[in-house]
């Protein structure tokens, strides 16, 4: 099931006051990490204040859509277009996930993600889907695009855990990106990227390797 459609303004998810600035960690699936925004996110929580409540109780999933302006052209193209993401509820709802709509004080660039992207930063970066235009709420787990074109490597949930390797290399080590480049010494993984005393409970019970 998928709920009604209605259509939401920029002007709906921004707040009427000055925007909250933060600094928020993001750590890549390749082994990389840095901090975005350097405290200056324009943001909103995500879904827990935008003007859809009823839709927001009966659903167990939302997912997201982006523009189709923001496919690369390849020979062989790696990815369905237009971009695919989801989060269950109670990740959406949580406080630490935002509808970002600027950066460094400024209205975020289409290369960062323009007109509106998420930041989910206890997941792989590539949970934070950019240049949405489309979120839907649904009963069902949606299909994500990294899990279709490589379900072996990229689980829907993508939380960052230093315990489940990717196949091809392990996570339990990653580099800052912070001006040293590929000298930067190895830091250890945090469970969570950091953030799990915010977001572990959601997770309760959950064999967090089966669902990666």
């Amino acid at each position: 099931m998928i709920f009604k459609d209605r259509r939401i303004q920029s002007s709906d998810v921004t707040p009427r006051r000055v925007f909250e600035q933060r600094r928020e960690w993001l750590k890549t699936a390749a082994m990389g990490s840095m901090a975005m925004g350097l405290g200056s996110w324009l943001e909103r929580e995500a879904f827990a204040k935008t003007p859809i409540a009823k839709e927001k109780l009966a659903a167990k999933f939302n997912e997201q859509y982006s523009t189709k302006e923001t496919a690369t052209s390849y020979e062989e193209p790696v990815l369905d277009w237009p971009y695919r993401e989801g989060l269950r509820m109670d990740e959406a709802m949580n406080p630490l996930t935002l509808l970002t709509l600027g950066l460094y004080g400024e209205i975020l660039p289409k290369q960062n993600g323009a007109p509106v992207r998420l930041v989910v930063p206890w997941k792989y970066g590539f949970k934070s889907a950019k240049s949405l235009v489309t979120i839907r709420f649904t009963e069902k787990q949606p299909p994500t695009s990294w899990s279709m074109s490589a379900p072996r490597e990229y689980g829907f949930y993508s939380n960052v855990n230093p315990s489940v390797s990717h196949p091809r290399w392990s996570q339990a080590t990653e580099r800052r990106i912070d001006g040293r480049g590929i000298f930067a010494p190895k830091i250890k993984t945090e469970p969570f990227n950091g953030y799990g005393e915010y977001v572990a409970k959601l997770y309760a019970g959950m064999d967090l390797k089966k669902f990666y």
